[in-house]
């Protein structure tokens, strides 16, 4: 922290190791910001579960993400219903996981069931539980996944996939809290708090008829949308910086960074598969690269996927110096337009401004 920073300075801080360089005044949330994830060994990891860790890290930087963890935060205690709403691969599931970690329950069962997986009848049986010799091959009473999260938290993955028949009986045990085994007599009170996800457009399908208008209100109680990646673009960098550090300690390995076309390759790409695709095209890049820094050609097999459009940003070297060149470079080609350069990034405005009051004294330069 310096109240005279230059960008001189700043590189050669870096340079030497430094985690940030942040020069005043300082805002407490930013210095507690930073040190936070200078504490996750250079990136920033949310919702922590002592038990497993692992299963609830959240890396970004997205003011959009930013604001949807602090209302996980804020409702984790509740008994309401959440309904969370992404595109594959943006962590749905992780944010389950964090609101569950952040909540009194957390040392209580975290049971998730992937209502797409599996066939209507079986599903029915997974859910709610069946007695012995309730259909053919009910040799042994089963337990369904509502009474194992007892207590606890029940994620049910891709809900829009579960048929009009199991819509009926679920809405029953949100407003009853209770379940009927399949071929049971007495109900089972349960406490459990119920998260569903979905891919899907799930107002349409209400629409459409092919989803129970009661049971999409009582399911949103509390709706959560993940952005897409290609909309938070500045979450790139750090989740390519863990990424990276993951699959460096996996596999024996010490990748430092990318080269100038590996990096432009990754900032330029649409990423359908969002955050999933870009961790698998990390681990392959990091397991193929024969050097420091990943090439371009060590992310792809066969044809590159398709990209949003071209750019010219100079990104070579370590992930924390391609986002801060990546920023300033498109602030050039723009002559100082934030508005414009947002547009080049893929971020947003507020997004952008928030950067550059990280190290502002680097916008003097231009």
């Amino acid at each position: 922290i310096s109240g005279y920073g230059t960008v001189e300075s700043a590189v050669e801080a870096m340079r030497l190791g430094a985690f940030d360089f942040m020069v005043k005044p300082l805002s407490p949330k930013l210095i507690e910001t930073v040190v936070k994830t200078a504490a996750g060994n250079g990136s920033p990891l949310s919702g922590k579960h002592d038990s497993k860790p692992s299963e609830s890290i959240i890396i970004t930087r997205s003011y959009q993400l930013l604001r949807l963890l602090d209302l996980a935060k804020k409702v984790a205690n509740s008994k309401a219903s959440i309904f969370i709403q992404g595109e594959s691969g943006t962590g749905k599931e992780l944010l389950a996981r964090f609101i569950h970690n952040e909540s009194g329950g957390r040392n209580k069962p975290f049971v998730a069931l992937n209502c797409a997986a599996l066939p209507d009848g079986l599903l029915e049986s997974e859910l709610f539980g069946h007695e012995k010799g309730s259909f053919t091959g009910a040799i042994t009473r089963k337990f369904g996944k509502f009474e194992l999260a007892h207590g606890g938290t029940i994620l049910l993955d891709e809900i829009s996939e579960m048929n009009i028949h199991l819509q009926a009986k679920l809405l029953r045990v949100l407003q009853e809290s209770e379940v009927d085994r399949v071929g049971g007599h007495n109900p089972i009170p349960i406490d459990v708090r119920v998260i569903a996800t979905t891919n899907q457009d799930l107002e349409s399908a209400v629409e459409e008829k092919k989803f129970r208008t009661d049971l999409y209100y009582r399911l949103n109680v509390i709706p959560m949308k993940i952005p897409p990646l290609r909309e938070r673009k500045e979450d790139i960098p750090p989740l390519l910086d863990y990424f990276i550090s993951k699959y460096n300690r996996m596999n024996g390995r010490n990748v430092k960074g990318l080269t100038n076309d590996a990096a432009r390759a990754l900032v330029q790409m649409e990423w359908p598969g969002n955050v999933r695709e870009l961790e698998n095209t990390t681990e392959r890049a990091v397991l193929l690269c024969e050097g420091d820094l990943i090439e371009k050609d060590d992310l792809f097999l066969g044809d590159p996927p398709m990209i949003a459009g071209e750019a010219s940003f100079p990104v070579a070297g370590s992930i924390r110096e391609m986002e801060r060149k990546m920023i300033f470079s498109a602030l050039d080609e723009t002559e100082g337009n934030r508005t414009h350069a947002a547009d080049i990034l893929g971020i947003s405005v507020r997004t952008l401004r928030n950067k550059l009051n990280e190290y502002r004294q680097k916008m003097e330069t231009f």
